[in-house]
C-alpha cells in the first residue's frame, strides 16, 4: 500500500508509533538513518529534517554541510522485528540543500530523473532483482568469522541446507512489509542462498533491494548468523551477483523495444561497469564461476553477460548478470535505464548472438569478443573518460566514485 501524508500522520497516531526512521542511502548505497519522534513528523514532512553532509560518504566534500531529509508518505513500512508496542516504522526520503532544492549526488533524485526522461520518451522499466549471500558462523564473542553455515550445494534441502529456516524469516518479514520474493533457495557455494524479487517499478525496485539487505541482516544476526553479500567471500567459490533483470513497456502498457535496449546496455556497460561492480573484490568474481566476463548475450545461456530467460507475455525481460551486490541499487537502475534508452533512441540493433558456452570456448573464439573490464582501476579509466556517464551522472558523484 501506498500511503499519503495525512495517511501516515493518521495511522502514527492510531497504530502506538514511537519511532520514525527516515532513511536514505549514501552514494554507495549503504543504508543510514534518523529516527525522529511522533510529534516531528508534521515538520519532517513540511520542512524536512537536517542532516550533516559531512558525515555521509560521499557528500563531505562539498561547500555546504547541512542538508535536509524528506520523507516519502507512499515508502512507509512497519520495521516488523521492532517491538509491537512503541512500533517502528520507516520511510525513504528526499535530500534537498536548505532552500529546497535537489541534492545533486543523492542517488534516489538521480533514479527518480532516469524514470521521469524514460516517461518523457514514452517508456516505462520494470526491474526485479536476484540478490545472493553467504551465511557465516559467529564465534564465541559475537563477531563474524570465515566458516560458512553449511557444506550445502545447489537447491540442496534440509538437513544440508541449514540456511533454509534463515530464508524462510527473511522471507515472511519481507512479506510484512509489502515486498513479495518470487523464490528462494539455496545457491552454490557453502552457505551461500538466493532470494528473487517480483517486477516491478524501478523506483520500488531499488527501495525493495536497499530494504532487503538490512532484512537478511537483521534475521540472520536474530539467528545467530552472519548474512555477507560481498562479490567474493570464499576464494574459489562462487561470487555473490545481483542479477538484475528487466524490461520495457511504452507509458500505455504496450511491449516496447526490448531488442534495442538490450542493445543499449551492450554498448554502454563497459563504462557503467564501476558502478554495477564498485569494489577491488567484484573483479575476483567476475569471469569466474558462471560470473560473466565478454559482453555477449544470449537466450537462456548462463555464460552471458545478458541473457533472455524462458519466459511469455508479462513475464519477458532481459537478464543483466554482471552487477554484484555492492552495487547503489539506485545508481545501477537510472545507468540501466539510460543506456535502453541510448539504445532505442538510436534505433540499435544486436550484435551476433553468441549461443555458445563461454566458460569452455578456446581462446580463438573468446579473443574476437569484447570483455569486461579486469580491473577497478580499469573500469575507473573507463568510467571517467565516458561521455555516457558524463550525460547521466553528476560530476562530483563519478569522482568520488573515480577516487
Amino acid at each position: 500500500m501506498k500511503y499519503t501524508k495525512q495517511e501516515v500522520l493518521q495511522f502514527v497516531q492510531e497504530e502506538d508509533v514511537k519511532f520514525i526512521r527516515l532513511a536514505f542511502c549514501d552514494i554507495f548505497g549503504k543504508q543510514k538513518n534518523i529516527s525522529i519522534m511522533p510529534w516531528e513528523l508534521d515538520r519532517a514532512f513540511d520542512l524536512g529534517i537536517a542532516i550533516d553532509a559531512w558525515s555521509i560518504t560521499g557528500f563531505d566534500n562539498v561547500s555546504r554541510s547541512d542538508l535536509f531529509v524528506h520523507p516519502d508518505p507512499s515508502t512507509l513500512d512497519i520495521l516488523p522485528w521492532r517491538p509491537e508496542h512503541g512500533r517502528v516504522v520507516r520511510m525513504f526520503c528526499d535530500i534537498t540543500w536548505p532552500d529546497g532544492s535537489p541534492f545533486d549526488r543523492d542517488s534516489r533524485h538521480i533514479l527518480k530523473t532516469a524514470i521521469s526522461k524514460a516517461e518523457e520518451a514514452g517508456f516505462r522499466f520494470m526491474f526485479g532483482s536476484e540478490m545472493e549471500f553467504y551465511l557465516f558462523k559467529r564465534d564465541e564473542n559475537g563477531d563474524a568469522t570465515d566458516i560458512p553455515y553449511d557444506n550445502a550445494e545447489y537447491m540442496d534441502i534440509a538437513p544440508d541446507d541449514k540456511g533454509e529456516n534463515v530464508r524462510r524469516e527473511i522471507c515472511m518479514t519481507l512479506e510484512q512489509m509489502g515486498i513479495y520474493p518470487e523464490s528462494s533457495h539455496h545457491e552454490e557455494g557453502p552457505g551461500q542462498n538466493e532470494i528473487d524479487f517480483r517486477h516491478s517499478d524501478a523506483l520500488t525496485a531499488a527501495d525493495n533491494a536497499v530494504t532487503f539487505c538490512s532484512v537478511v541482516k537483521t534475521v540472520a544476526n536474530r539467528n545467530g548468523v552472519a548474512a555477507d553479500f560481498s562479490p567474493k567471500p570464499i576464494e574459489g567459490k562462487p561470487g555473490n551477483g545481483m542479477h538484475i533483470n528487466f524490461s520495457v513497456k511504452t507509458t500505455s502498457g504496450d511491449s516496447g523495444p526490448m531488442t534495442s535496449a538490450i542493445a543499449g546496455v551492450l554498448k554502454n556497460i563497459e563504462d557503467m561497469t564501476l558502478f554495477l561492480n564498485p569494489t577491488e573484490n567484484s573483479y575476483k568474481r567476475l569471469g569466474k564461476l558462471k560470473a560473466p566476463k565478454y559482453i555477449t548475450w544470449s537466450a537462456e545461456n548462463r555464460s552471458q553477460l545478458i541473457r533472455i530467460p524462458a519466459a511469455s507475455g508479462k513475464f519477458k525481460r532481459a537478464e543483466l548478470r554482471s552487477p554484484d551486490s555492492m552495487a547503489n541499487p539506485y545508481l545501477a537502475y537510472a545507468l540501466i535505464i539510460y543506456a535502453a534508452l541510448d539504445g532505442i533512441k538510436n534505433e540499435l540493433d544486436l550484435p551476433y548472438v553468441t549461443d555458445i558456452n563461454l566458460f569452455n570456448a578456446d581462446e580463438s573464439t573468446l579473443s574476437q569478443l569484447r570483455a569486461l573490464p579486469s580491473s577497478l582501476a580499469a573500469a575507473k579509466r573507463l568510467a571517467q573518460n565516458s561521455e555516457f556517464i558524463k550525460s547521466c551522472l553528476p560530476e562530483g558523484l563519478v569522482s568520488y566514485y573515480v577516487k
